[in-house]
């Protein structure tokens, strides 16, 4: 399977996706955690460029075209590879990362997006996890976090009110991929409501 997870920053994915990643591992099957943007080395160099510096360091016009050159690396040499011999992959966060910030947060791009991903990028997910947290509570969990890697953050909490919309529109889009899974409450109330959104 191909796993996708979701969600503002400070959500808790990325904390969750590497648990869902060490519970398929201990089944046994070949299980490959990565992570957007990067993943592979190429996208881990544009990776910098993209959420390091200050939040209005590129345009929303530059950044989709930076993190569809990013995807597309990723694609190319581990994903595509890693499912075509029998891999589950897990990444945290994937496309609709890209719908949702680029194409309606920071501008409004979503036809530009759908029609890069079409031309370059071309695969989804088997299944989208998308962890819903309030925004407040987030932005305060990214802040304490700290690090360079903030770009984002910087934008506020009405720009992480502004994603959570989106991405509960889309996951109401696509209910046949996404599930959306609560993300109050400790990394294990979480990882044990994850497991149970599984097929």
């Amino acid at each position: 399977m191909f796993i996708s997870f979701e969600g503002i920053d400070g959500s808790g994915k990325s904390t969750q996706a590497r648990r869902l990643a060490a519970a398929l591992a201990e089944t046994g099957a070949e299980t490959l955690l990565t992570r957007e943007p990067g993943g592979s080395e190429g996208a881990e160099e544009i990776r910098r460029l993209l959420v390091e510096g200050r939040g209005e360091r590129w345009s929303p016009e530059t950044e989709l075209l930076l993190f569809t050159a990013a995807r597309r690396d990723h694609v190319e040499r581990l994903i595509r590879p890693a499912l075509a011999r029998g891999a589950h992959v897990v990444t945290d966060r994937f496309a609709d990362s890209t719908r949702v910030y680029q194409g309606l947060a920071r501008a409004d791009l979503r036809t530009l997006v759908e029609e890069l991903h079409r031309l370059t990028i071309g695969i989804e997910p088997d299944l989208t996890l998308l962890i819903d947290i309030d925004p407040a509570t987030a932005l305060a969990r990214g802040q304490a976090r700290g690090g360079v890697e903030d770009r984002f953050e910087t934008l506020g909490l009405d720009f992480q009110r502004r994603l959570r919309a989106g991405f509960l529109a889309l996951a109401a889009e696509n209910p046949a991929r996404f599930r959306t899974i609560d993300g109050s409450g400790s990394a294990d109330e979480v990882a044990a409501r994850v497991l149970a959104a599984l097929p």
